[in-house]
């Protein structure tokens, strides 16, 4: 156990900041898994309000130095792609629909 006082006061900041940033990199964890069951459910109103959401959190996770600006780049592309793919897919099925709906009548 720390003896000096300083040593002390730096172990309680430590955890203090140990518990933040393990929230953090939970609540970001959470999220992207929140964006793959909308995705999986094909819902993109839902998958951009989590990516929305988790965009703010991987910028909040890197000004906190909890994440390299890299590393939060990088999941922040792949997500996007994912979410812009799935809402491509949504117009070209809604485009097919419209296209068979016209071939018909």
């Amino acid at each position: 156990m720390a003896q000096i006082k300083s040593q002390i006061k730096r172990i309680k900041t430590n955890e203090k900041a140990h518990k933040r940033n393990n929230k953090l990199r939970s609540m970001i964890k959470n999220s992207i898994k929140n964006i793959f069951s909308a995705i999986k459910k094909k819902d993109v109103v839902l998958a951009k309000k989590y990516l929305k959401n988790v965009s703010k959190l991987i910028n909040k996770a890197v000004n906190t130095n909890v994440k390299h600006k890299n590393n939060a780049n990088r999941k922040k592309s792949k997500l996007t792609k994912l979410v812009n793919k799935l809402e491509q897919e949504q117009k070209e099925n809604k485009k097919s629909a419209v296209d068979n709906k016209d071939s018909i009548n």
